[in-house]
């Protein structure tokens, strides 16, 4: 998803981390604004509708919402020591895997 993109360039690159954070901000807002139901988040139906009632929900949560979207904005606002990306390696599901050294 977009917000792995952004932690994945935030990893590598030197200085350029508040721009990430930014807009990882505005992703997690227009989330907030647009998908947050009363006990979860919603897909929706039109993405280029700047409409925030439950009439653009698709009344359904994907599973990668939470396994990737949500993991991959909690690391692009963590500290870099949690996960440092010289001992870890992650699949396309945001799992990590540590880095075995010889």
């Amino acid at each position: 998803g977009i917000s792995g993109t952004f932690w994945e360039v935030f990893g590598g690159d030197e200085g350029g981390e508040e721009k990430w954070r930014e807009m990882g901000w505005k992703i997690f807002s227009a989330i907030e604004k647009y998908c947050k139901t009363s006990s979860s988040f919603s897909g929706l139906l039109d993405v280029t509708q700047k409409d925030s009632s439950k009439d653009n929900w698709n009344n359904s949560m994907q599973s990668f919402f939470l396994a990737e979207t949500l993991k991959y904005l909690f690391l692009l606002f963590s500290d870099d020591t949690l996960l440092p990306l010289d001992q870890f390696v992650f699949t396309t599901e945001a799992h990590p895997l540590e880095i075995f050294k010889k």
